[in-house]
């Protein structure tokens, strides 16, 4: 039998589940749903013991999220709604992830953008944690096919720190992606 070395034979989402965090019994929030896969990958690790919300811009968005709950066999609760108005408790969530590889947060007004991170802050825990996924420009002969995101990412630092989020740091830039956290001051 012959194999392909290039071929991948690991969960695609490890590195999103690593990233984030989210173990078994946390209150979970993802703002945006670029990629069902990813959310049902984080949702499963909270258990029956935890909770996982999606927050989704429109109803296609909610079908991704739905089946890619499912496919995970997480339970995800989907709420659709604009990120600016959260409809959440206040202090309901121990991680927030902003999915922003679909450009939902990014291609915002910067009132906009600053209202729905004051938003995030609003629902979390006090030292809980908000992630953000970006997508990153694509180089080399990714570059040269044109893949990867049209428009450059965001920079999420500036966004979460004026937003009243502490310790900001980016975390990693790996397999097309970054990871920027924050966390909810105490």
């Amino acid at each position: 039998m012959l194999m392909n070395p290039f071929q991948r034979r690991d969960n695609p989402h490890t590195l999103v589940v690593g990233m984030t965090g989210v173990k078994m019994g946390d209150r979970f929030v993802q703002i945006g749903c670029a990629h069902g896969g990813r959310l049902g990958a984080v949702a499963g690790k909270v258990g029956l013991s935890g909770r996982a919300v999606a927050v989704v811009p429109d109803e296609a968005a909610a079908a991704g999220a739905l089946k890619g709950g499912a496919g995970a066999g997480a339970l995800v609760e989907v709420e659709t709604a604009p990120p600016t108005r959260l409809p959440t408790e206040d202090g309901a969530f121990d991680v927030a992830v902003v999915d922003d590889t679909g450009a939902l947060v990014g291609a915002m007004r910067d009132e906009d953008r600053a209202r729905a991170f004051a938003e995030i802050l609003r629902v979390l825990r006090p030292g809980g944690r908000a992630i953000v996924i970006g997508a990153t420009p694509a180089t080399g002969i990714g570059a040269l096919l044109g893949r990867g995101p049209a428009a450059p990412p965001f920079d999420a630092m500036p966004a979460l720190t004026s937003a009243g989020f502490r310790s900001v740091r980016a975390l990693a830039e790996r397999e097309g992606l970054i990871f920027v956290e924050g966390i909810k001051p105490r």
